[in-house]
Formats: structure tokens, C-alpha cells, sequence
């Protein structure tokens, strides 16, 4: 399965990537991140690895990301996985003004029963959900103190 989001942040891209490439922000715009650690590899780059717990009502959920690519300011491409899913997460930002847009382009593969027959009869579950960390970051962003 395979869906884009796109949304426009009212900040110039040199401080949306500056607040997007900040670790200690995530918990600020990721609703129900637990802990986000640092496994191996250089932090921030390619072939980095790091361990993310997120707790969503009474499910606690742990995926591994694994930083594929990353091109500042233009794109940051990491992979999620977790039990029975996999996710490419392409994160793009363009630079319009003083404004800046972040289109993000997600796939998925599920291999288990459950998490593939959620793909096939929610698939807006998915789309929603990344929307919603984005919408949130665009608040925390244009709320943040300037630097």
C-alpha cells in the first residue's frame, strides 16, 4: 500500500529542517512516543539505527528505524519496522518563499493476517494517522521560539 501526504508549514525550510532534524523533538509532535534511543551508526545519517516505543491507548508498540537516506534540506527517508510491518517513510521539502511544503510518501508491506487485512479494509487508518503527526508537527513548528 502505498499513499502521499502533503501539507504547508508557515516557516522558511532552513527552521522546518532544523526542528523536522532535531531528535529531542519528536516527543513534541509524535503522539504517544515513549522513547526514542539511538542503537548504532553515525545519529542522523545513513545506515543509523535507533529504537522507537510509542504507546497508543493499552498497545505499546516498538519499531526499529533505519535511516536509508538523507539530503537535507531536500529529503529524509528512513524505514520503520515492526512486528509484521514494514514502512518507507520519504520525507521532501520544498522551499516556496518563506513558506515550506513537506510532502511525505509512505509504503508499507504487512505480512501479518491482521496488519495486511488492515491495509486492504482501513487504508484511510494509515494516510489519517500520518496526517495527524504531521498537522501536529506544523503546530509545534510554527509555534516554537525562534532561534
Amino acid at each position: 500500500m502505498e499513499y502521499t501526504c502533503e501539507i504547508e508549514i508557515d516557516l522558511p525550510q532552513a527552521r522546518v529542517i532544523e526542528l523536522f532534524d532535531d531528535a529531542d523533538n519528536l516527543k513534541e509532535w509524535q503522539e504517544g512516543l515513549v522513547s526514542f534511543t539511538h542503537r548504532s551508526g553515525e545519529a542522523g545519517q545513513p545506515g543509523a539505527v535507533s529504537d522507537l516505543v510509542f504507546q497508543m491507548g493499552k498497545r505499546k508498540i516498538e519499531m526499529v528505524e533505519t535511516i536509508e537516506r538523507r539530503n537535507l534540506p531536500e529529503e529524509f527517508t528512513a524505514i520503520f519496522t515492526a512486528k509484521g510491518v514494514w514502512n518507507r517513510n520519504a520525507n521532501f521539502f520544498e522551499a516556496r518563499g518563506d513558506k515550506t511544503i513537506w510532502l511525505q510518501k509512505n509504503e508499507f508491506r504487512c505480512t501479518g493476517i491482521m496488519m495486511r487485512l488492515m491495509t486492504v479494509l482501513m487504508p484511510g487508518m494509515f494516510k489519517k494517522q500520518s496526517l495527524k503527526y504531521m498537522v501536529a508537527f506544523k503546530a509545534f513548528a510554527e509555534g516554537a521560539p525562534p532561534n
